[in-house]
């Protein structure tokens, strides 16, 4: 039957499911508009914000080898995310409803298109985040609780295969109580959710802002100043891109930069979390793209200054080589000697507790969606009487759990890492081949429905979007080239959900003609 969209126009034949049911008051099985400005801000910058900031800039410089380089790569990914925010913007006006990201491919290009980005963030962008959010937050609860650890067992690995077991630490433990808490949490309604949002999110901006006045205070002094921006483009302590090729070379340093933004970019992902949940958005039409707009720009600004802290602190081989990647307590302990370190411990506490919030209120938002086209379980597509999805959260969740029990096997070193850890290596160039087909939706929509109210228009179109397309695949070429061990995996997982798409439309068609 035909779908509707919200501002009243009609969309092409589809055998999905009807639109969905929104109810702007408080009454009655329906979404329940509950998200204000500041809200869907919120949501923006806290899925951004967790703990990767802090992490990711160790590796960055190894493969970049100068504070100056490092710097450029983090403006690449601020006018990246900027860009793609700016241009989601046009789709999240022209349609304000529930599921987000997966409605725009599917309404620009197709179902499948739209099912193959719903399969893998169900599969692993979403739910392997929120495993990988949810164990750095127990391992920073280890720094107080030294029982609270990976090795400290509950349940002894026990292999299935040579190169995977099923395990359950102390710290798995706490992780998957703190996905069954936020889980419950999102049950009882979007208000609670909102309310630990908006204080979660703003608790670690604070944070983030703290780190910059101390670094102003405390920092401006610091032993990177002189060496760091005084030999800002001389490179030194470089990893190899890939065997041979390393950023001394131009063509090694274009390769670096692209690389680099693995990182970078990872960590600032899930800015598009509210266009999942636009269906409870007071004014969806204007708020998701200011909210867009305005979290996107604050965020990745807090990021750059964050790194310009780490140079103004710490010598570049501080940075490259800080304890497990960890370069903001590094900077933390240097400017507060014996408490700085568990200072910032205790606002990644804050951080990643936050951001796995926000990460599952949204990502059961898109579950609906697809289960109302009849491509995810059927039970995730009902709302409960609090007007959410209740199913599709349990089913987040319970998946979620499952990544965070599953460990990887090295039985070379007999080390054990974590399943999830290997899956979002794969997607990462998933994820941004994604984004730039969203991207390209805007085009393919501006042809196909020009007549389509749009109450905002992407900034700088067409040059924006484009741009931002041609510095996305390039970016995903690099990362083929250069870390193929990674990212065609990642592709692989996006065409195993080829044989589920199929398999649920002959479900469909099935029912059709049963009905």
């Amino acid at each position: 039957m035909a779908r509707a969209s919200h501002s009243g126009e009609s969309s092409r034949t589809s055998t999905s499911a009807p639109a969905e049911s929104v109810s702007t008051t408080s009454a009655g099985p329906g979404f329940r508009r509950e998200l204000g400005l500041y809200d869907s801000t919120m949501v923006v910058a806290g899925g951004m914000i967790g703990s990767g900031i802090f992490l990711v800039t160790a590796d960055m410089a190894r493969l970049l080898g100068s504070a100056g380089w490092v710097l450029v790569a983090w403006a690449i990914t601020a006018v990246l995310t900027l860009a793609a925010a700016l241009t989601y913007g046009e789709l999240a006006a022209m349609m304000p409803q529930a599921g987000g990201q997966y409605v725009y491919l599917r309404e620009a290009f197709s179902p499948l298109a739209g099912f193959l980005y719903g399969w893998t963030l169900f599969t692993v962008i979403q739910t392997g985040t929120v495993a990988a959010v949810t164990v750095g937050f127990a391992r920073h609860v280890g720094l107080f609780l030294p029982w609270i650890a990976e090795d400290r067992w509950i349940v002894p690995p026990v292999h299935i295969s040579a190169h995977y077991a099923l395990s359950l630490s102390t710290a798995q433990a706490l992780a998957i109580a703190v996905v069954a808490l936020i889980t419950w949490m999102h049950t009882r309604g979007i208000a609670l959710g909102r309310i630990v949002q908006d204080v979660f999110t703003t608790a670690k901006i604070g944070i983030l802002l703290a780190l910059l006045g101390l670094g102003l205070l405390l920092g401006r002094h610091g032993a990177g100043i002189a060496e760091n921006f005084g030999r800002a483009w001389e490179q030194r302590g470089l990893v190899t891109v890939s065997p041979g090729l390393d950023a001394s070379t131009p063509g090694g340093l274009l390769a670096a930069l692209a690389v680099a933004q693995v990182g970078s970019l990872f960590s600032s992902d899930a800015w598009n979390n509210i266009t999942f949940a636009a269906a409870e958005v007071r004014r969806p039409k204007r708020d998701i793209p200011l909210a867009l707009a305005i979290g996107t720009g604050l965020v990745v600004g807090l990021y750059f200054l964050a790194n310009l802290v780490y140079f103004a602190v710490l010598p570049l081989a501080a940075v490259q080589n800080a304890p497990s990647d960890r370069v903001g307590a590094a900077a933390m302990e240097a400017m507060l000697p014996g408490l700085g370190a568990k200072l910032l411990a205790a606002g990644i506490l804050v951080s990643t507790f936050g951001c796995a919030n926000g990460m599952l209120l949204a990502g059961a938002r898109a579950y609906w969606a697809m289960a109302r086209d009849g491509l995810f379980f059927r039970g995730a597509g009902r709302l409960n009487d609090r007007g959410v999805p209740e199913r599709g959260l349990f089913l987040q969740g319970l998946w979620t759990a499952a990544l965070v029990l599953v460990r990887t096997f090295d039985p070379s070193t007999g080390k054990y890492g974590n399943l999830y850890g290997s899956l979002l290596d794969y997607v990462v160039s998933a994820a941004l081949l994604f984004y730039a087909l969203t991207v390209l939706a805007v085009f393919r929509l501006r042809a196909t429905r020009p007549d389509a109210p749009r109450p905002y228009r992407a900034i700088g179109y067409p040059v924006v979007p484009a741009l931002y397309v041609v510095a996305a695949l390039f970016i995903v070429a690099q990362l083929a080239i250069h870390r193929a061990e990674t990212t065609w995996p990642g592709f692989a997982i996006v065409l195993l959900g080829l044989p589920v798409y199929g398999l649920l439309r002959g479900r469909l068609a099935a029912r059709g003609e049963e009905g």
